[in-house]
This record gives C-alpha cells, sequence and structure tokens, in this order.
C-alpha cells in the first residue's frame, strides 16, 4: 500500500486494485504545499469522506466530474454533494459497512461537528462526524480518526477492527492535540505505524506533530511524520 499525505486530513492510498482519497481537501489548503491537483487525483475512483467541515470535502465536487469516483459518506452530506453536481454517491452511516472490490469501509464513531455554510448564509448540518475503518483483501487494516477527541470506545473500535495503521488528528483547538492523540493510540490502539494529520496547515492549529511524537517515545508504534506531496509505503 503506497500512502501519499495532501496536507490536513488529506490522504491518497494505491493499491493494487484502487486508488482512494480521503478528505481531499486541495485548493486553497496551506498545508498542501507542493501537490499537484491532477497527479494526486488521476485514477482516483472512490473518494471516501469522514465529514462535512470544508477542509474535509474540499474539492470532491471536482475530483469527482473529473475522475468519476464513486464518493462515499453519511447520508445527509452525500445527499447534499448529489445537489451539488456528485453524479456518483454510496450513502451509509454510523455502524454501517459497504463493500468494494478490494475492501470494506466501516463508518465509527467520531467527536465532532459537521456543517457547511451554504450560499444562502444558514449553516446547515451535514450528519454526522465519522472516522473510517478500511479492511482490505490484501493489506493492512487502516483506521482514519477524521476530526476527533479523545473517547473511550476507541476501545470498542479496537476489538472490532485490529487496525493496523493509524491517521491521527493532533492539531488541537479543533481536535485533541499531540499529547491527547498519544494517549488514545497507545491506550486503546496497537497500530503497527501512525500517521498524525490536521496540522501545519491553518496558523491557529498545532504547526508541528512534536508534541504527538513526544508522547510516542518508548511505545510500539512507528510513528511516520509524513510530508505533503511524499509517498511512503506500509
Amino acid at each position: 500500500m503506497k500512502i501519499i499525505w495532501l496536507g490536513q486530513s488529506g490522504f491518497r492510498i494505491e493499491t493494487a486494485k484502487n486508488i482512494i482519497l480521503i478528505d481531499p481537501f486541495l485548493n486553497g489548503n496551506p498545508g498542501a504545499k507542493g501537490v499537484d491537483f491532477k497527479d494526486v487525483t488521476k485514477g482516483a475512483n472512490h473518494i471516501i469522506l469522514t465529514h462535512g467541515h470544508g477542509d474535509h470535502v474540499g474539492d470532491t465536487v471536482d475530483i469527482s466530474k473529473d475522475t468519476g469516483a464513486l464518493v462515499t459518506g453519511n447520508a445527509d452530506l452525500v445527499t447534499w454533494l448529489g445537489s451539488k453536481g456528485v453524479a456518483r454517491v454510496d450513502p451509509t452511516n454510523t455502524g454501517g459497512t459497504v463493500s468494494y472490490d478490494g475492501f470494506t469501509v466501516t463508518y465509527v464513531n467520531a467527536l465532532h461537528s459537521s456543517a457547511q455554510m451554504t450560499e444562502d448564509g444558514v449553516s446547515h448540518s451535514l450528519g454526522n462526524a465519522n472516522g473510517v475503518v478500511l479492511h482490505f483483501d490484501d493489506e493492512p487494516t487502516l483506521y482514519h480518526m477524521g476530526d476527533t477527541d479523545i473517547f473511550s470506545d476507541m476501545a470498542l473500535i479496537n476489538e472490532l477492527h485490529q487496525p493496523e495503521i493509524g491517521i491521527v488528528p493532533i492539531g488541537d483547538r479543533f481536535t485533541m492535540g499531540g499529547a491527547v492523540a498519544a494517549l488514545a493510540s497507545r491506550r486503546y490502539f496497537k497500530f503497527g505505524k501512525v500517521i498524525p494529520c490536521h496540522y501545519a496547515s491553518f496558523p491557529i492549529i498545532d504547526q508541528t506533530a512534536d508534541k504527538f511524537v513526544a508522547g510516542m517515545e518508548g511505545g510500539t508504534s512507528e510513528v511516520i511524520v509524513a510530508e505533503p506531496n511524499k509517498h511512503f509505503t506500509v
């Protein structure tokens, strides 16, 4: 499996059968330095969204039009995206699993909000915020937490899914900060590899992964501090 961080919470995941984009926020993303829109969206056949905030939905409408990718997300969010011109959507919600060729996606809980300010100047709720667990036929299981704080039912997520790769928000203010994210990763999971995200973008959130790295010291997980647009293999 090859992974490319797109800045903020966005990732491109390449497997033998699929190219998956998670929360593809590119245009207007201060953390997407050096990321070429055409390169990182080329060949995408799936877009998976954790929730409805603009820095996660990002460029989903344009990417789906360019690539024909199927967009998976909670029912409220993808119904709204359908009204914005997304032709192929697959609705789900917390606790649900959808199956595709080569992998499944299970939507799990996250502690966060999910809304967008629309053209009428009103904030519209777009369903629940979620994390997503991807089980692959021939690759390690991956858990993208979305935007969240720590919560004790993370233990149940680990019991049910036993993810080997964790993608964890660490930026503070809108999610848990680095020290708490490290506590969540060490207390509730046995990640082989863990990747911090949702930092080093907007100036009001943390700009480095230092607190997370420090909190993970002495643990058994390999921490991968990625650079945007630089692929790594897991």
